[in-house]
């Protein structure tokens, strides 16, 4: 006798049922949203970290129009972004961004901001601001509560709140440790 299988004429037919398909629609809804979400939230930064110990100084090019030199003692964040910011974080920092340059930098100390500058300046941070001195161009300061511009040749101190000490200043006078080397 042949071994045959019996065959399962019991079958139930596929009955279409509106809870089962907007239950796996929903699912597979929330799904493409988390994919979405995650794949236009989760863009990495690109956070580059430079510090220098005492003695040291340090050059580097940004990008091919901005080139930043640090003093000793000193570290700032770049972040790589659209915009590019930079963020000084302690010591002393000379900015070389050309007049061409396509990605100009976003310069921040503290709540301060540096924006639109195409300028050579440098800045030294204090504990409660800092310092720009201009070489070349026009340096634009966003304090909480206003906007300043610091010309070539000119110095300035600052906080969060106000500018102060504006003078005229020499070439020498913007970055010592810089221009000597």
């Amino acid at each position: 006798m042949l071994n045959s299988k019996p065959t399962d004429t019991s079958a139930k037919p596929f009955v279409f049922s509106w809870q089962r398909f907007i239950l796996h629609s929903s699912i597979i809804g929330g799904c493409l949203l988390l994919g979405l979400l995650s794949w236009y939230i989760s863009k990495p930064q690109s956070i580059r970290l430079f510090e220098t110990s005492a003695g040291q100084h340090l050059a580097v090019d940004v990008t091919a129009d901005v080139t930043i030199a640090l003093d000793s003692n000193s570290s700032v964040a770049v972040t790589y972004d659209k915009p590019l910011k930079i963020e000084l974080l302690k010591g002393n920092i000379y900015f070389d961004i050309g007049k061409n340059a396509i990605n100009i930098p976003t310069v921040q100390v503290g709540n301060v901001l540096f924006e639109d500058t195409t300028a050579r300046f440098s800045i030294r941070k204090h504990n409660n601001g800092g310092t720009v001195s201009v070489a070349t161009g026009q340096v634009g300061i966003q304090l909480v509560s206003s906007i300043h511009m610091i010309n070539a040749l000119e110095q300035a101190d600052f906080d969060d709140y106000r500018i102060s000490n504006h003078q005229l200043i020499s070439i020498q006078d913007v970055a010592p440790w810089h221009t000597a080397e």
